[in-house]
């Protein structure tokens, strides 16, 4: 019998040869230089690496590249910001901001990871316990809450003993 090698098939490109980028074939693009307006309903994988504008909505994986400069409302399972996103997010299970990501707008997520150099303005609602289903309209008009603190200030116990032993010295 005669030995045989099996090699993995790699993806191939329209031209024939293997895909320089190594993209998953499902998974939707918008690439560097594209524009794109209106409503984007992905049912997989998707990523955005040039200009969107309007209202995006994912079942998959999103990636925001580096270079995209988005103004839209999103909401997703896992989003990843690389790039500009002026809008609301709603990520149910994880948002992630990497060091070039920037978040301009409020953000009702999972859980959330942001990386040194990422910057978000704006409120962030985490919920660990799972993402209510208030529609996204309603999640920008909810106030957010927060934790008024006071701080009172305790006695100097060092001042005390200094005065104390100040006066026989």
């Amino acid at each position: 019998m005669s030995e045989m090698a099996v090699e993995p098939a790699l993806a191939t490109n329209p031209n024939g040869g293997p895909d320089p980028l190594g993209l998953d074939p499902k998974a939707t693009v918008l690439a560097r230089e594209d524009s794109l307006s209106g409503k984007l309903a992905l049912k997989g994988t998707g990523q955005v690496l040039g200009n969107f504008s309007g209202q995006i909505e994912s079942d998959g994986d999103l990636l925001i590249g580096p270079e995209a400069h988005v103004e839209a409302d999103i909401r997703g399972a896992r989003i990843t910001l690389a790039g500009l996103v002026r809008g609301n997010v709603i990520a149910t299970s994880r948002l992630k901001i990497t060091s070039s990501g920037r978040l301009e707008g409020d953000a009702t997520v999972g859980a959330l990871v942001v990386q040194e150099g990422g910057v978000h303005y704006g409120v962030i609602r985490v919920h660990p316990e799972g993402v209510p289903d208030t529609p996204l309209e309603r999640l920008s008009q909810i106030p957010a809450q927060s934790t008024v603190v006071t701080l009172r200030t305790s006695p100097n116990p060092v001042g005390r003993v200094r005065k104390f032993w100040g006066e026989f010295f």
